[in-house]
């Protein structure tokens, strides 16, 4: 069985969480090579019978689709972690358990994200969507743009809104779910929830107890029961890096824990890196807006954050988006992968300069890292302006916020 990545997502809930902030965080550990790429969709309505054309299946649309940002491996149609014009953030995780993923096409975990984010407007909708989604279509197919080898995983989700988050974990089309609502949550490529369950496929236990995983007699505990027999261990560096935090954790506490390498969380192996990350704080008061920090690049330690903010009228950002290969896409034709076309977007071009003279860390590379801190702060600030204001929020000023700031790091690249 190949070993998921080791990517991590948080979320922190007041009083550990700021001012009545709720902030959440995801790093995306894929294969070093992957380009990943940010897309905003605007809210759509969409024709009866039509459908959504997934990764590798098409499914039944609905009416309508909410507006959303998703950050994503640029060959796919889903998303590694992204948000909804509601407030609602959803992130994945690639899961090793008991039993081995299908290797049938059906939807990815990270088909599920993006389906979630579309049509749930809160965490609990979104919920909804994706057991009701994954009991209708089931999952599997490949987790990786390769035709040499075929990795396929069950997932787990951290889908958060304003006021609640719910961790999901599946096993095929079973699952557990557990609501929080205050401290703090880690959660890896390993099965994390226990005893605490406040939702449930509704076959889950008579399941565990026909594969004789489970007596029926002792409590049930779905890590103990589902996860593979070697790997029950605690997902303990990501919980490590947000519960030794003394004070509020803020935006800036949880990128730094997203650039924390010693700790884990910022994975960069031979195999794996951080191919993105993401950083959201979701005002508990509905009348400030939400805030969203995408890098778009690798490496959060070499990359900056940079701002997104929904508003009617966003302007779109090219520049980090992947060249479109239509219906001539390896990864659209059967067989699948059979080329790998070149997918870097010019901010991702960009960066690789960047990165280049910050691993040479010679004097220049100090000086550059100083000042693409800098960048990043005068836009922590900004946002934190935001936030604090009484204010409303004018949406002409924001509209192109990410936008200026992706032109902003592509031209100081240069």
């Amino acid at each position: 069985m190949a070993l998921a990545p080791p990517s991590y997502c948080f979320v922190a809930f007041p009083p550990r969480a700021k001012d009545g902030l709720v902030v959440f965080g995801k790093n995306s550990a894929r294969p070093r090579d992957e380009v990943q790429e940010i897309v905003y969709f605007s809210a759509a309505d969409h024709e009866p019978e039509s459908k959504a054309e997934c990764t590798y299946i098409s499914i039944d649309q609905v009416p309508r689709t909410h507006a959303i940002v998703i950050s994503r491996p640029a060959w796919l149609w889903g998303a590694e972690m992204g948000a909804n014009e509601h407030g609602v953030c959803i992130a994945n995780e690639a899961i090793n358990a008991r039993e081995p993923a299908a290797e049938t096409e059906a939807l990815l975990g990270m088909d599920l994200v993006r389906l979630g984010l579309e049509r749930g407007a809160t965490a609990k909708e979104a919920l909804d969507v994706i057991v009701a989604l994954l009991e209708e279509h089931g999952q599997g197919g490949n987790y990786y743009e390769d035709a040499n080898s075929y990795h396929s995983f069950q997932s787990a989700y951290l889908i958060v809104d304003r006021e609640e988050a719910w961790v999901l974990e599946t096993v095929g089309k079973y699952w557990a779910a557990e609501r929080i609502t205050e401290g703090v949550k880690c959660i890896c490529n390993q099965l994390s929830l226990t005893t605490k369950i406040d939702a449930e496929h509704p076959e889950l236990r008579s399941y565990a107890q026909s594969q004789g995983w489970w007596t029926g007699e002792d409590e049930f505990n779905f890590s103990e029961v589902f996860s593979p027999a070697d790997d029950h261990l605690a997902c303990c560096a990501g919980k490590d890096s947000l519960e030794k935090q003394e004070e509020s954790i803020t935006a800036q506490t949880m990128i730094d824990i997203l650039r924390d390498k010693a700790s884990g969380v910022c994975i960069d192996s031979e195999s794996f890196l951080t191919t993105a990350s993401v950083v959201s704080v979701l005002p508990q008061k509905r009348s400030s807006p939400c805030i969203h920090y995408f890098t778009g690049t690798p490496d959060p330690s070499r990359s900056i954050f940079k701002p997104f903010i929904f508003v009617d009228d966003v302007k779109l950002v090219p520049k980090a988006q992947s060249p479109c290969f239509g219906g001539d896409d390896p990864a659209r034709k059967e067989p699948r992968f059979q080329e790998k076309p070149d997918r870097r977007h010019e901010l991702y071009k960009a960066h690789e300069w960047a990165r280049a003279v910050l691993e040479s860390d010679e004097e220049q590379g100090q000086k550059l890292r100083k000042t693409m801190l800098e960048l990043e702060k005068q836009g922590l600030e900004a946002m934190e302006e935001i936030l604090t204001s009484n204010d409303p929020l004018d949406p002409t000023e924001v509209g192109d916020l990410f936008y200026d700031c992706v032109d902003t790091e592509i031209k100081f690249f240069k």
